[in-house]
């Protein structure tokens, strides 16, 4: 029998939250060992999988089932399938890049579903699957957390141990808001390199109207310049501190890009508008850069940006719309002209043709405002071709032959 998810489940928006558990030392102990026979037991089957080159759900649990039941003591059969099914997760898009088998370290996260944990809210406490036997620990977070734990369709989690503190990140279930009409118009984001993001309102993020330690994109610029040369270094020396620099430059990005699209989604839901960017995928293969840019290319993190913002406004019921990027640095919002030479220079637009003048990325941003009203407008139109349609009217068909003469 099928197993259906609830209408909210389906429809609803996906979230996380984190929770602290305080185990006694038992308790904690017996976490641990759940933890690495489950990451030991994703291991074997990642090996079975790449030795026999199977890599979907159904074909590696008849391959591996009983094999990493038999290898790994103490494995139940819901951690099997769970380590199974996280195995294959971790093949589906990184298959063709992989030389070797994944290894999954010791102490990492475990994925826990239904079957391995069960809640009493009531009493604060979480009941988790262990090799020795179910744990029932309490649980504490910040109050917004707990509310949503109670009260929202509550799906897997991951156990996770972070300097001798337990954490259990849980995916819930948000209810969607109806996409209200962007009566206002739309919030034109214009992304680059050397400015993150600029809106249609000319605000440059992050910048002024971000408050922060970052104080502009020319020190964002300096810092990951400055970090990438570290990284080189601790590269040459084979030391692994060069990982600790690339993830704190990984977790600035993603803080910068969160503060961006948070400030954007605000801004249009202040304003009864929607927010319109580019849609830049592929824009790696399109775009020909010199070879002294092609790391700061393909380091830009505006595929976060996207879907950091398409989720906020998803969550504020904001319209959002990705539009063609083609031109929209070369085009005028007022004229409509369209030309190279309305580029004098990097940052400089000058229409030939009306004499419009401004920064370049605020003109994109403009056009990318104004792109962004005439799609949505074009993708919410109701059917108008006049035309009978056999799906919305039964009697539109055509008769029946009678078969006679």
């Amino acid at each position: 029998m099928a197993i259906r998810r609830s209408t909210t489940k389906r429809h609803g928006l996906p979230t996380i939250v984190q929770l602290r558990l305080t185990p006694a030392p038992a308790q904690a102990d017996a976490l641990a060992a759940a933890v690495q026979v489950c990451n030991q037991a994703a291991t074997v089957v990642s090996r079975l999988a790449w030795q026999h080159r199977t890599f979907t759900v159904v074909e590696l649990h008849r391959l591996a089932y009983y094999e990493v039941r038999a290898q790994v003591a103490g494995l139940g059969a819901q951690a099997a399938v769970r380590a199974i099914a996280r195995v294959a997760g971790a093949y589906a898009n990184r298959r063709a890049t992989k030389k070797r088998a994944h290894i999954f370290r010791p102490h990492g996260a475990v994925p826990y579903d239904a079957r391995l944990l069960s809640w009493n809210r009531d009493a604060r406490t979480v009941s988790l699957w262990t090799p020795t036997g179910r744990v029932t620990a309490p649980y504490t977070g910040r109050p917004e957390d707990l509310k949503a734990v109670d009260t929202l369709p509550v799906g897997e989690a991951d156990l996770i141990c972070r300097r001798g503190v337990w954490l259990l990140q849980v995916t819930l279930t948000l209810p969607k808001p109806a996409i209200r009409e962007p009566v206002g118009g739309f919030v034109g984001v214009d992304q680059g390199v050397a400015n993150l993001a600029v809106t249609s309102d000319g605000a440059v993020l992050p910048g002024p109207a971000l408050a922060g330690p970052i104080g502009g994109n020319g020190h964002v610029r300096t810092l990951r310049e400055r970090r990438h040369r570290q990284r080189r270094r601790l590269q040459k020396k084979g030391t692994s501190a060069a990982r600790r620099v690339s993830g704190r430059e990984h977790r600035m990005m993603t803080d910068l890009n969160h503060q961006i699209s948070k400030f954007v989604v605000r801004e249009a839901e202040r304003t009864g508008r929607g927010v319109a960017l580019e849609d830049l995928r592929g824009i790696r293969g399109r775009v020909r850069a010199h070879r002294l840019q092609r790391r700061t290319l393909h380091s830009w993190a505006f595929a976060q940006q996207i879907m950091f913002t398409r989720y906020k406004a998803a969550r504020t019921g904001v319209a959002f719309i990705l539009v063609d990027p083609a031109y929209t640095s070369q085009a005028c919002p007022e004229c409509g002209c369209v030309t190279r030479a309305n580029r004098p220079a990097r940052g400089r637009f000058v229409c030939t043709g009306c004499g419009l003048a401004g920064h370049a990325d605020h003109i994109a941003a403009r056009n990318i405002a104004t792109r962004g009203a005439a799609g949505w407008a074009a993708i919410n139109q109701p059917h108008a071709t006049g035309l009978p349609s056999a799906r919305r009217d039964r009697e539109s068909k055509p008769p029946a032959s009678t078969g006679g003469s």
